[in-house]
């Protein structure tokens, strides 16, 4: 059983940054991809970003590619997501999600086995 915790989110005003945490308690993350998904009041749920079990290969939404960092850190368990450049736009309610069969694409939700509760991000203009 992986179980997620996400922490960081906050008020922050345009052209802010904030740093997301995503930490979990399950032996099994090191080796499970990550990803960010998000979703707005009122949309359907966006993803953000995602990352390779390793590292190696990460994963971004055209909406926030140049302004977005995602990493992670497997002797912490933790995978984190940098946000800058923050627009009101970006307000949402963002989600770190787990896969551990490592198939299917970043891309969608159907490769994700475990999720979080999810932290709030409110952008103000």
């Amino acid at each position: 059983q992986v179980q997620l915790v996400e922490s960081g989110g906050g008020l922050v005003q345009a052209g802010g940054s904030l740093r997301l945490s995503c930490t979990s308690s399950g032996r099994t993350f090191s080796s499970a991809r990550v990803a960010w998904f998000r979703q707005a009041q009122g949309k359907e749920s966006e993803f953000v970003a995602a990352i390779s079990w390793s590292g190696g290969s990460t994963y971004y939404s055209d909406s926030v590619k140049g302004r977005f960092t995602i990493s992670r850190d497997n002797a912490k368990n933790t995978v984190y997501l940098q946000m800058n450049i923050l627009k009101p736009e970006d307000t949402a309610v963002y989600y770190c999600a787990a896969g551990v069969r490592r198939s299917g694409s970043a891309y969608v939700r159907a490769s994700y086995d475990y999720w979080g509760q999810g932290t709030q991000v409110t952008v103000s203009s």
